[in-house]
């Protein structure tokens, strides 16, 4: 998927709908993520710390994971017409720099009364295993 802007209006989108795309956790995104959130613990800015304790490597912040749901929203699932009422996030298991991911939206309701849409969200590594899960609430805006 290329980062061309979707324009999905509440009619146009359906139940089971689906959007994607994949990244590449890079170490400038984690050390740029560190700087930007204040987060400098080891865990994310020392590679020796990260291995010791467990990991393959440095582990990504959870919360720039996150952040790639309003990617997704924003520009994909509804895209241009969206407005990110609210985010539920579950982190399940972690990633690493250099970790590729899919992050994924799929439309499981829509109340007509309101314009909103939930959409299940959800990121996977190449190993298929589940990284960040959550739930979306997303306002569709007629312009």
């Amino acid at each position: 998927m290329n980062d061309e802007l979707s324009k999905y209006t509440f009619d146009e989108i359906e139940i089971g709908l689906t959007k994607q795309f994949q990244i590449t956790i890079t170490e400038t995104m984690v050390d740029d993520f560190a700087k930007l959130s204040g987060d400098f613990n080891p865990l994310h800015t020392d590679s020796e710390y990260a291995v010791s304790s467990g990991f393959h490597g440095r582990v990504c912040h959870g919360m720039l994971l996150g952040s790639f749901f309003s990617r997704l929203i924003g520009m994909y699932l509804p895209g241009k017409h969206a407005l990110h009422f609210s985010q539920s996030l579950k982190f399940v298991n972690s990633s690493t720099i250099n970790e590729k991911v899919t992050v994924k939206g799929e439309v499981l309701d829509k109340s007509t009364a309101t314009k909103i849409i939930t959409i299940k969200t959800t990121i996977i590594n190449e190993s298929k295993k589940i990284i960040v899960d959550g739930t979306a609430c997303v306002k569709v805006r007629d312009n």
